[in-house]
């Protein structure tokens, strides 16, 4: 008697079970039709004060002024980005937490990295696209090298003795100076930062001596007279320093560029994701973002959440063979 008792509440909770499905499957739903009706926590993958920081904050700020929601950026930094992105993989699918999508940890870490906490293909949701920039070589001020040619002549008469910053091992100022390394055949070292802050930090004081990033903060230190910008890494000229010539005019298919996105955990409720998507859309096309942008040197670049996941994949196999003919590797 005893063991047919057992055996019926277990019947029973399991059937509850069953019954329950299709009512949390509803709830999710009509939570997602909801999105967003409490504080959103995006997080940046970099520190503050650097070109992502900015752009996030930028395009957060309008998401809440047209939902009515706050958009809280959250700075979570190391490993080049993936300590933040591992925390955006392991967050709750419920839409409240959200962080950048990145060249850096999406596209070039899948092959610089032997072992990443995360897998970019099935641990996240793509939501949108949000921006493009290219990179600027600056140096310090006091470097005797003010082009392209001068500066590759003065490290090959000092092999060695010339570092180069970047915002962490595998970001595009990573890569960009790998590639620089391999195209003009120079003996460079590297020097990785938590972020591009405290990397500008150091170039300014001397510590390094050049240094490639995402466009906006150089132009910003170039534009106060702190560093001196050499070239930009997009094939064609900058609309912003239309008299910086490019890499490319040196140093033939030298060409990379950035990009910075909107994701998710994976299974994120599609409801939410083409919300969240289209919500990106309206602030980019607004007159306040755009404006923003256009001081600091990027391009909006919106995308659809297919055509988002499609990018990266393509991206990741873009640079895949570039990454290995530059040696880089990070164990």
């Amino acid at each position: 008697m005893r063991r047919f008792l057992v055996k019926r509440r277990r019947a029973l909770a399991l059937s509850g079970s069953v019954l329950a499905a299709p009512m949390i499957a509803s709830g999710i739903a009509r939570a997602a039709g909801d999105w967003p009706n409490k504080l959103v926590r995006y997080i940046n993958v970099f520190p503050p004060g650097g070109p992502t920081d900015t752009l996030s904050r930028i395009v957060c700020n309008q998401l809440s002024e047209l939902t009515s929601v706050q958009f809280v950026v959250e700075n979570k930094s190391g490993s080049g980005g993936n300590v933040g992105t591992e925390a955006i993989a392991t967050a709750p699918p419920d839409g409240y937490t959200i962080g950048l999508y990145t060249i850096a940890s999406q596209s070039i870490a899948p092959t610089l990295y032997a072992k990443l906490p995360f897998n970019v293909e099935k641990d996240f949701t793509a939501i949108a696209m949000m921006w493009s920039v290219c990179n600027m070589l600056m140096t310090r001020l006091d470097l005797p090298a003010k082009s392209v040619p001068e500066l590759i002549a003065l490290i090959k008469d000092s092999p060695g003795k010339y570092s180069f910053a970047s915002s962490g091992a595998g970001t595009t100022p990573h890569i960009t100076g790998e590639i620089f390394k391999q195209l003009a055949h120079l003996n460079l070292l590297h020097v990785p930062y938590r972020g591009s802050a405290p990397a500008q930090q150091d170039l300014l004081a001397g510590q390094v001596d050049m240094m490639f990033d995402n466009i906006p903060g150089p132009l910003t230190l170039m534009r106060g007279g702190k560093v001196r910008g050499l070239a930009v890494t997009s094939l064609e000229r900058h609309p912003a320093v239309p008299d910086l010539p490019t890499m490319a005019e040196f140093l033939p298919g030298f060409e990379i560029t950035s990009w910075g996105g909107i994701c998710g955990p994976a299974g994120l409720p599609p409801a939410m994701v083409e919300k969240c998507a289209d919500l990106t859309k309206k602030a980019l096309e607004s007159a306040a973002v755009k404006a923003a942008f256009e001081k600091q040197g990027a391009v909006a670049f919106w995308m659809s959440p297919a055509d988002t996941a499609a990018y990266r994949a393509a991206d990741e196999k873009r640079l895949a063979p570039v990454i290995k003919a530059s040696g880089a590797k990070v164990e």
